[in-house]
Order: structure tokens, then C-alpha cells, then sequence
């Protein structure tokens, strides 16, 4: 349980440095940071598999570069259904589903998790 709180709290300070870096989105409070982590924990299992699932030969076609829009879509989906977060655009979506990535990569690595063990 704790695990999933740590990591629930590193995607809402990831999505909060996001969008202090990318222009275009916004997020007013820490409470819309909070609220869209677990909406985006929730479209990236649910909707992002369907997408992927449908954009499967144009994923293999573009050599997989067509899952950054797919993550951009994902983005955009949250910023919808998330009250206090805006996206300004596709491209500010692109742009904020890559940083959001390299954030939440750097930041999940700041914390304890199950990482494997050396013996």
C-alpha cells in the first residue's frame, strides 16, 4: 500500500514539474496534480491498451514512433477529464508526455521501491 502511494505521490510531483517546463499545460493546484495521477493511472490502463491495440500496424509501420501520439492522446484525455489541468494543444501534449516520462523516471527513481537485489 504504501508502494502505491509513494508512487501515486512521485507521478503527481511529476506532473507538476511537467507543466511548470512544457508551455501549454497547465495545472492550478497540487489537489488537479493529485486527481490527474490517478487519472492517468487509470486511462493508462484502461484506454491506452485499446489505443494501442488499434493503432497496432501504423505503430509497426512508423518503427513504434506513432506511441508517442498515442501517449500525447493519453495525455490529452486526462486533461479533459481532470478539473485544474489543461493541455493547449496536440503538440503541447507531445511535448508534455515525453518530459512527463523523463520526469517521472528521474523521480521514481528518488524513491525506495522494489528494485531487484544483489546478492
Amino acid at each position: 500500500m504504501l508502494q502505491f502511494l509513494l508512487t501515486w505521490l512521485a507521478t503527481a510531483i511529476s506532473l507538476l514539474i511537467t507543466a511548470k517546463i512544457v508551455p501549454g499545460l497547465a495545472i492550478t493546484s497540487f489537489t488537479a496534480a493529485v486527481v490527474g495521477a490517478a487519472v492517468l493511472g487509470l486511462v493508462n490502463a484502461i484506454v491506452k491498451p485499446i489505443l494501442i491495440l488499434f493503432t497496432l500496424p501504423l505503430t509497426i509501420l512508423t518503427l513504434g514512433l506513432f506511441l508517442f501520439v498515442v501517449n500525447a492522446i493519453t495525455l490529452g484525455i486526462v486533461g479533459y477529464l481532470t478539473p485544474g489541468f489543461q493541455v493547449g494543444g496536440f503538440f503541447a501534449a507531445l511535448f508534455g508526455s515525453i518530459v512527463l516520462a523523463l520526469v517521472s523516471g528521474l523521480i521514481a527513481g528518488l524513491f525506495p521501491g522494489d528494485r531487484p537485489r544483489d546478492y
